[in-house]
C-alpha cells in the first residue's frame, strides 16, 4: 500500500483585501506575506512543492522552495476560477447591485453563477487533473501544494467524492493549511481530511 499525504495552503491576503479575485493577478499585501510565512513557520515535512502560477502563490512558492531546497514546479490547472463580472469586487460591492447574490451563489454555485464565470463542472475538471497528477507523480511522498481557496475546495471534494456543488460548504480561510491523506492499493483508493486549519 502507498500512502501519500497532501498539504493545500491557501494563499495568504493580497494587495487590495478580501474580494472575489479570481483570476485578476494581484501579488501578496505585507500581512499576506506574514500569514504565509507564520503559516510554514513549523514543522516542514514535505519532499516538494506544486504551486498555482498566479502571483499571491508564485512568489511564496519561491521563496519557500528557496529557504527548504525543495523540487517546486508550477501547474497552471491550479490558478483559482475565473469570476467573471465578480472579478475584483468585494462580497459588498456585489451585494449592492443584488444582496441575494452572494448568498444564492454559496446555496447553488451552477445556478447563479456570475456572468461570464468560468463553468463549475470545468473548473472541478481541471483541479481535479491537476490533483490526479500531483498522487502520480508524487506517490508516497508528502507534497505541500500552494493555491487558492477555489482550488482547496475543489481538491477536497475530488479526494472525499464530494459533489463540487456543495463546495462552498467548506470555508478555507487566508493561510489556510488542509492536510489529506491518500491510501492506494492496487486499483482502490481511500482519501481521508485528516484536518483544516482556521487560517486568518
Amino acid at each position: 500500500m502507498t500512502t501519500t499525504q497532501i498539504d493545500m495552503l491557501r494563499h495568504g491576503e493580497p494587495v487590495g483585501g478580501r474580494r472575489y479575485r479570481g483570476q485578476t493577478d494581484d501579488p501578496l499585501s505585507e500581512k499576506g506575506w506574514r500569514q504565509m510565512r507564520a503559516a510554514t513557520a513549523g514543522e516542514r515535512p514535505w519532499t516538494a512543492i506544486v504551486s498555482s502560477p498566479m502571483a499571491r502563490c508564485r512568489a511564496f512558492a519561491e521563496e519557500l522552495a528557496g529557504q527548504t531546497g525543495l523540487p517546486l514546479r508550477f501547474d497552471d490547472r491550479l490558478k483559482e476560477v475565473g469570476f467573471g463580472t465578480w472579478e475584483g469586487k468585494t462580497a459588498d460591492e456585489i451585494k449592492a447591485v443584488d444582496p441575494d447574490a452572494v448568498f444564492n451563489f454559496k446555496l447553488d454555485p451552477v445556478t447563479f453563477r456570475p456572468e461570464g464565470a468560468e463553468g463549475l463542472a470545468d473548473f472541478y475538471a481541471r483541479v481535479a487533473a491537476a490533483w490526479e497528477a500531483i498522487l502520480a507523480d508524487h506517490a508516497g511522498g508528502h507534497v505541500l501544494v500552494v493555491g487558492h481557496a477555489g482550488v482547496i475546495r475543489m481538491a477536497i471534494c475530488r479526494a472525499l467524492g464530494l459533489a463540487p456543488e456543495h463546495a462552498y460548504r467548506l470555508q478555507i480561510g487566508s493561510a489556510a493549511l488542509a492536510r489529506l491523506r491518500v491510501e492506494q492499493r492496487g486499483g482502490q483508493r481511500h482519501a481521508a481530511l485528516l484536518y483544516v486549519t482556521p487560517g486568518q
